[in-house]
């Protein structure tokens, strides 16, 4: 049976070891959280990241927008934010309502105070390997891989899944720590055969049991970044999790594995961002 790479309490130390550093700042980190409209999903994550701050002892300032809340208006607020000494990162929860460029809202936040690491500037700075915020569900990834001691140097390492938020960066972070990379996608026409090699696979699609066991190598360590609802509306992954678990060395719940990491990473990156704001 494969190892279970438990997210939710590495999450927990991670936010502990935040904590710790914040305590020594001379000033309380701050995070702003711009919600826009009324997605129930997007509200039950602004819940958990206002809930982190608390935990790691950060303040917070939630923008509840309503739906028709202009691009102009939502720009206007950001940059009010860019000008606030004491907020240190910013976020926008996506999706935003249509009608609304959400690359443009993306890079009206300043890169430093970029803490979800999506701004051009930041991206830029990982494909060319400089200092920067990274992606937090990415970062969380290499987390967890390094706290179990799974190196991916030398390894086959497999990325279903080509987002600007998750897989391109996820692909960056393993070539980083030379893994060989291989990104598939939904014009991917040997996806199985492409899996069957991964000794690290990594799935990032949001399609429930999309891999299933017959795409796993024997011993592989298996990633799974989604989170689905299945038909009795469970919370489930791309992963068909009991039968790839037999199959696997190790491998991330749903929910319980990456989700935790990648609030971890956020409250990570927000104290990196209190840190150089005060240097």
């Amino acid at each position: 049976m494969a190892t279970i790479l438990d997210g939710k309490a590495l999450a927990a130390k991670c936010k502990e070891n935040v904590k710790e550093e914040a305590a020594a700042l001379a000033r309380t980190p701050g995070l702003a959280v711009i919600i826009v409209g009324d997605n129930p999903a997007s509200r039950v994550y602004v819940n958990s990241k206002r809930k982190d701050c608390e935990e790691c002892g950060f303040f917070s300032e939630e923008y509840a927008l309503p739906a028709t809340t202009t691009q102009e208006a939502l720009i206007d607020l950001i940059h009010q934010l860019n000008g606030r000494e004491e907020i240190d990162g910013i976020l926008c929860q996506l999706p935003l309502p249509d009608g609304i460029d959400e690359e443009a809202v993306l890079m009206a936040i300043s890169p430093e105070k970029d803490v979800d690491g999506f701004h051009p500037m930041n991206m830029g700075a990982l494909l060319v390997g400089k200092e920067g915020f990274l992606p937090c569900t990415p970062y969380g990834i290499m987390e967890i891989l390094a706290e179990y001691g799974i190196d991916p140097k030398g390894k086959n390492c497999v990325v279903i899944g080509r987002s600007n938020i998750v897989g391109k960066p996820m692909a960056l972070l393993l070539l980083q720590k030379h893994g060989t990379v291989t990104v598939c996608h939904s014009r991917t026409t040997n996806l199985k055969e492409v899996c069957r090699q991964a000794d690290i696979l990594v799935a990032a699609v949001g399609k429930v049991n999309m891999v299933t066991a017959d795409m796993i190598k024997p011993g592989a360590v298996v990633i799974d970044v989604a989170m689905n609802r299945n038909e009795a509306g469970k919370l489930c992954g791309d992963v068909d999790y009991n039968a790839v678990s037999a199959m696997a060395s190790a491998i991330t719940p749903v929910p319980g594995g990456v989700g935790p990491m990648t609030r971890a990473m956020l409250m990570k990156n927000t104290l990196l961002a209190a840190q150089k704001h005060q240097n």
